[in-house]
């Protein structure tokens, strides 16, 4: 198996994993506690262009980026959005 890509979210490297950890997750979330999709979009941005992000998860927090990017009270542990 391939390594994975360290500057990937999950989703840009593995359909399976993706599918399993991501999808079911944010489909569990409520409604009234996401941001819209712009917003996720460009916190994923961000996210992509750091450091600390590797196979989806922040090396700062531990969490799945994806996640984290989509809640409302979501925050950066670097203040970056």
């Amino acid at each position: 198996m391939p390594k994975p890509c360290t500057r990937c979210l999950l989703k840009d490297y593995s359909k399976e994993v993706y599918e399993k950890l991501i999808t079911e997750g944010l489909k569990a979330l409520p409604a009234e506690d996401l941001v819209p999709d712009e917003i996720s979009s460009i916190r994923l941005d961000v996210c992509k262009k750091c450091e600390k992000l590797n196979q989806g998860t922040c090396l700062a927090c531990g969490c799945y980026v994806e996640i984290r990017a989509v809640l409302k009270n979501g925050k950066c542990p670097y203040s970056k959005w």
